[in-house]
C-alpha cells in the first residue's frame, strides 16, 4: 500500500464535496478497490467512504418499484429484497460471507466487472440508476467492460427495480471467485421479457435480444431451441474458450426460464 488522505463523510454533500478534490475516488465496501490499490493498479490520493452515509443504504417496496440504496450491502439485499425473490437469491450467492457484508449494490454496478452479477439483474430488470445528479436507464448505463455512463465525482445513490411477474438468474461459477464464468437473468414483464448475460462477453454485461424475442411469445425452455449466441467476442481464458462461454449462454437461459416459470 501506499500513503493516502482517508475521508468518511456522514452525508451525500459532504461525499459530493470531498469527491470535487482531485485525484479523489468513491470506496464503497472496498471489495474490488482494495485489492486494486494494494497491487498498485490504482492510486488516488484520496479515498472517500460512502460506508458512514445512512441515507444511500436500505430496501423499500412501493408501488411495484424495490429501490435498492448505493451503499447497501449484499447481505441487505438478501435479507431485504423478498419483493423481488429473484434479486434477493443473487445477492445471498456472492462471494462469501465476508464479501456480502462489505460489499454494495452500488459500488459493484458501478464497477461493472465483466463478471459481476448485479450488472445482469439491473439489465434484465430494465431498473433505473439513480445518482446525486440524475437518473439514468439501465440500457444506457453500462458502455463496455469496466465502462459505464458515470461521470468523475458521481455518486450512485439508489437502483430502482419495475418487480417482474416471473424471474431467475442462473449462474455458472468460477470456483475460486464465485464470480459468474457466465450467469443469465431473465425477467417476464407484462410488456415482454429480458435477458441480460454476464461473464460471457468481451464487452462486459449484453442483453440476448433473439432469446428476448422467443420467450415473450412463449416463456418456456423450448422457445429457445435452435438459438445460439455466436462464439465471436467471447471471453476466452483458462477457465474456459469463447465456445464453450457461448453453449453455456444458452444452457443457463433455459434453466432460469425453467425456474421462474
Amino acid at each position: 500500500m501506499y500513503n493516502f488522505e482517508f475521508v468518511k463523510p456522514t452525508t451525500l454533500d459532504e461525499a459530493v464535496a470531498a469527491l470535487a478534490s482531485e485525484e479523489a475516488q468513491v470506496l464503497g465496501g472496498g471489495q474490488t478497490l482494495i485489492p486494486t490499490l494494494k497491487q498498485r493498479l490504482a492510486a488516488p490520493a484520496k479515498l472517500v467512504s460512502l460506508s458512514g452515509i445512512d441515507e444511500i443504504r436500505g430496501v423499500s417496496a412501493e408501488g411495484g418499484v424495490l429501490t435498492v440504496g448505493g451503499g447497501t450491502t449484499h447481505a441487505a439485499v438478501a435479507a431485504g429484497a423478498g419483493a423481488y425473490p429473484a434479486l434477493a437469491a443473487l445477492a445471498g450467492n456472492i462471494g462469501d460471507p465476508m464479501v456480502r457484508n462489505r460489499g454494495t449494490i452500488g459500488g459493484s454496478v458501478a464497477n461493472n466487472d465483466p463478471s459481476a452479477d448485479y450488472p445482469a439483474a439491473v439489465l434484465a430488470s430494465g431498473a433505473t440508476v439513480v445518482t446525486n445528479t440524475r437518473e439514468i436507464a439501465a440500457d444506457d448505463f453500462f458502455q463496455g467492460m469496466f465502462t459505464t455512463a458515470l461521470n468523475d465525482g458521481e455518486i450512485i445513490t439508489a437502483v430502482k427495480f419495475p418487480i417482474p411477474e416471473a424471474a431467475n438468474y442462473q449462474k455458472f461459477e468460477q470456483p475460486a471467485s464465485r464470480f459468474a464464468l457466465v450467469g443469465v437473468f431473465v425477467a417476464k414483464y407484462a410488456d415482454g421479457v429480458r435477458v441480460a448475460v454476464t461473464g460471457a462477453s468481451e464487452d462486459g454485461v449484453f442483453r440476448w435480444s433473439e432469446a428476448e424475442e422467443a420467450l415473450s411469445s412463449s416463456f418456456a425452455p423450448e422457445a429457445l431451441e435452435g438459438l445460439s449466441v455466436p462464439a465471436e467476442g467471447m471471453i476466452s481464458d483458462l477457465h474456459g474458450s469463447a465456445a464453450y462461454r457461448a453453449h453455456l449462454v444458452g444452457v443457463m437461459t433455459r434453466r432460469a426460464v425453467a425456474a421462474a416459470g
